[in-house]
């Protein structure tokens, strides 16, 4: 498959679906590592190691989702850049980024026992789970600098449509995470460690495969042979307060989602290990449709990207047309889909009965975030492609607002169903504060 090109020229349905299904597939290999940690862990016994895999995945989700915007920030000017024609700038959208990356994950390998020690205690999860979480951290804490490379990686080939070259990354990743998986679970009995360690080994793999495919990119090549005069340029203050600014708007925003999942799961570990479990296992499910999403997300940001890019305001206008048609069509699809085939699902990550008994319980609130959430998760790629991203922040703050409150009235009137009701609050909230921003989105562009 050849890297798709995008043209100023309008999209059709069928190009908006040839950008945006290989983005998906390349997408939904990301939570796949953690739903793949889970699926091999909960069919061991000991429903233990099934809560410390889940409150690891959460300590490492709160430190990656944090700095989330290497990925989405590097994608927006990538696009920006190609729609403007200009190489340099190009080139210079990969290296900002990566500097960034490597510098904030060796903080974190410096820092790892006071952001496990302070983690733990804010979870609070009964000690023998605390004990498998902080043996799942301790391996995976060095793969710090690598995950947030591939954030910058990927994002780059997306922002250059290098459909082919994400898929590859991505897909090559996660099937060897999945392979050491069972190798180190199955075979080798490493439990908790094996899964850590199949998770370090993939991430480490994934970064070297992007820096390679990067390497051998043909803007890369081209800049090699060109001049290279304008590379000061790209450490000009103006570049980085550009950047900073984007990128403090999406630190907002995922702080706002990384509050809630961290009271989400304190509240379910408050509930009991197996509830907490369980949950983990519905919030899997829940990854998996927010990345399915995301990948027509990332699409309508490119889009968005190179209209900005280009100064094209009937592009903007045709990508917003895009997005609404088909996040109603994917929307109601998984939705249907998922209310289907949700007891199977279930059955794929644990074996004990208890746990798989409160999942397919509790089940049925994952039927309603794909309508909740969909328009949340989709527009927010034409914001941070437009890179307009003050929107963004502030519809997760007021959502974030409403989850508090639904959390403080429901949850001790109605246990783990009032935390899911507020999580579809949430969900919901997010879509319709975003949504009200787009005529402004538009009139703000016309004006420049």
């Amino acid at each position: 498959m050849k890297h798709a090109t995008l043209s100023h020229s309008l999209p059709s349905h069928r190009a908006y679906l040839a950008l945006a299904l290989p983005l998906t597939i390349s997408t939904i290999t990301t939570p796949l590592l953690g739903a793949a940690d889970t699926a091999i862990i909960g069919h061991l016994n000991n429903p233990a190691y099934l809560g410390g895999v889940a409150v690891g995945t959460l300590i490492f989700n709160t430190l990656y989702w944090l700095f989330g915007f290497l990925r989405v920030s590097t994608s927006a000017f990538t696009a920006q850049a190609a729609g403007a024609g200009d190489r340099d700038e190009g080139i210079a959208a990969l290296v900002r980024p990566m500097i960034i990356a490597l510098l904030i994950g060796m903080v974190f390998i410096a820092l790892q026992q006071p952001i496990l020690h302070a983690a733990l205690y804010l979870v609070g999860p009964e000690p023998d789970v605390a004990a498998q979480a902080a043996q799942y951290f301790d391996i995976r804490i060095w793969g710090a600098p690598l995950t947030l490379l591939n954030y910058v990686l990927v994002g780059w080939l997306m922002g250059q449509t290098r459909l082919k070259a994400t898929l590859t990354v991505q897909i090559m990743m996660n099937v060897l995470n999945i392979a050491l998986d069972f190798v180190f679970v199955k075979v080798f009995h490493w439990d908790v460690a094996g899964v850590a360690a199949a998770t370090l080994i993939a991430e480490a793999f994934g970064c070297a495969l992007g820096m390679l495919l990067i390497v051998r990119s043909t803007m890369w090549r081209q800049w090699r042979a060109g001049s290279h005069a304008k590379w000061k340029q790209w450490f000009r203050r103006s570049q980085w307060t550009r950047i900073m600014s984007a990128n403090s708007d999406l630190m907002i925003r995922t702080v706002c989602l990384l509050v809630m999942f961290n009271l989400f799961t304190s509240q379910s570990a408050g509930l009991g290990t197996d509830v907490l479990a369980a949950n983990a296992i519905l919030l899997q499910l829940h990854y998996m449709m927010a990345y399915f999403f995301d990948g027509f997300g990332n699409a309508s940001s490119i889009y968005a990207g190179q209209a900005r890019g280009a100064g094209n305001a009937q592009l903007l206008r045709r990508s917003l047309r895009l997005s609404w048609i088909w996040t109603a069509i994917i929307a109601l699809a998984i939705s249907l889909l998922y209310w289907w085939m949700r007891i199977p699902l279930v059955g794929l990550f644990t074996e004990h009965a208890g746990v798989q008994d409160l999942a397919a319980a509790y089940s049925h609130w994952l039927i309603w975030f794909p309508l909740a959430a969909s328009c949340g998760l989709v527009f927010y790629g034409v914001f941070t492609g437009m890179t307009m991203t003050a929107p963004v922040r502030n519809s997760m703050l007021i959502s974030l607002a409403l989850y508090l409150v639904a959390v403080w009235a429901l949850v001790p009137a109605y246990a783990n169903n009032g935390l899911w009701l507020s999580f579809i609050v949430f969900a919901l909230g997010r879509s319709v504060f975003l949504v009200l921003y787009i005529p402004r989105l538009i009139r703000k562009f016309d004006r420049t």
